[in-house]
């Protein structure tokens, strides 16, 4: 994937390039970048450009860990409870 299909509006370039950027305002960003892509766009291959591209010697940088972050599967839901898991089932 091309640099500019990867980040349309330049919104990982500018997070870049501002100084004393929080993780949360990348994490913002980042919120804001994702809703830029076309719904056709691959997004572990647009992640994986934007790494390629801006991650080599900014490794602490807070939007490397963002889209870094982004990459990685969230963990399987697990069931945390209800009505359902409180209930006891009865012998008839």
């Amino acid at each position: 994937m091309q640099l500019d299909q990867a980040d349309p509006k330049g919104l990982v370039r500018e997070s870049y390039a501002i100084e004393g950027i929080s993780a949360g305002e990348c994490r913002s960003i980042f919120i804001d970048w994702a809703l830029s892509l076309p719904m056709a766009a691959a997004t572990s291959a647009a992640l994986a450009t934007l790494i390629a591209h801006y991650g080599p010697g900014r490794e602490d940088h807070p939007m490397t860990e963002v889209l870094r972050a982004a990459l990685t599967a969230p963990d399987t839901p697990r069931r945390r409870g209800g009505r359902a898991g409180r209930m006891t089932a009865t012998p008839d």
